[in-house]
């Protein structure tokens, strides 16, 4: 006699077979979870937060993890404090190869441009007279504050003192660094957009800042000449004059840098472990769309982008190079 217990587990086991079947091609399909920790310059904050936004539109299951600060600090996390990073992303590309290479990276990408100016607000005293041509007499003025960041953390703090440096060649004033550096108003944040709380607070008159994060944060500023601005590649050699000595990869080395165009660049530390979810997010930022948010927030493109060297380059990343 056929036992109808016997017939009713055989449908069940039947029935959980194939729900697992269902699931495990389920899962099998589904796009792979991850983590992406993203270094990258405090200039680059709101246009990385707008492009890791799109590409997640893309990759929803993808969890961005963003960490703003001075270049030189955002490496140091990397080579220093042994952090798992995916994408690196300094404001001088001249850096990466100086605290990476050889260990952490041996590639970099150069993707966008800035200049320095000079922001301040209705606040600011002197704000209706400062110009392009009496900005550093303006800076020296009793009780003036004006901020910068700290050149051994942040490209936007070497890159400053450059342009003082630039300044007194180019007005032909002797003494406009040394009068600057250093004085009673000179005030030091770790990073360029630590000074923006302070200037909008009106406890900074003045501060040296990237035109993209001045635009950004819709502050007024002064355009300074593109001979000292580091702006253009027309005048990197005049810009090569200018000389800042910064921290370097061990204590009481140092590094010195001259002074020549700013330029963005990107890299993908070699011992991260999911290089593919790296290599998407870079891909991303290099296309089109990514480049269309860089140049809406005040940034230049570089496009093609450029590279140290092609053939160390991820297969993917390759077709964005001239």
């Amino acid at each position: 006699m056929r036992n109808p217990t016997n017939g009713a587990n055989i449908k069940i086991s039947s029935l959980l077979l194939m729900l697992l079947l269902a699931v495990a091609l389920l899962f099998g399909c589904a796009k792979p979870l991850g983590k992406l920790p993203i270094f990258h310059a405090g200039s680059l904050t709101i246009p990385f937060a707008e492009i890791s936004e799109e590409f997640n539109k893309l990759y929803p299951d993808i969890e961005i993890l963003s960490e703003g600060g001075g270049s030189a600090t955002t490496i140091r996390k990397v080579t220093e404090l042994g952090r798992e990073c995916g994408v690196v992303a300094s404001a001088d590309y001249k850096i990466i190869p100086e605290l990476m290479f050889p260990n952490y990276a041996e590639w970099y990408i150069i993707f966008a441009s800035n200049q320095v100016v000079l922001c301040y607000t209705e606040k600011s005293q002197y704000q209706g007279q400062v110009n392009a041509n009496n900005w550093y007499e303006i800076l020296l003025k009793e009780g003036v504050t004006y901020g910068r960041s700290n050149p051994h953390q942040d490209p936007c703090g070497y890159r400053t003192l450059m342009v003082w440096q630039l300044a007194e060649k180019y007005y032909q004033v002797p003494g406009i660094y040394q009068k600057l550096y250093g004085a009673a108003g000179d005030m030091m944040r770790p990073k360029s957009v630590d000074l923006i709380a302070l200037l909008e607070s009106g406890d900074l008159d003045y501060a040296f800042e990237y035109s993209s994060v001045a635009k950004q944060h819709n502050l007024k500023y002064v355009v300074l000449p593109e001979e000292i601005n580091l702006s253009s590649e027309q005048f990197k050699d005049f810009y090569a004059q200018a000389r800042v000595e910064i921290k370097g990869k061990q204590p009481g080395e140092t590094i010195i840098l001259a002074g020549e165009p700013i330029l963005y660049a990107v890299t993908i530390p070699n011992n991260f472990p999911n290089q593919e979810l790296a290599v998407s997010w870079v891909e991303f930022l290099l296309s089109d769309q990514g480049m269309a948010i860089m140049e809406a927030n005040g940034q230049r493109p570089i496009k093609p982008a450029t590279t140290n060297d092609a053939s160390k380059l991820p297969e993917a990343l390759k077709r964005f190079i001239k």
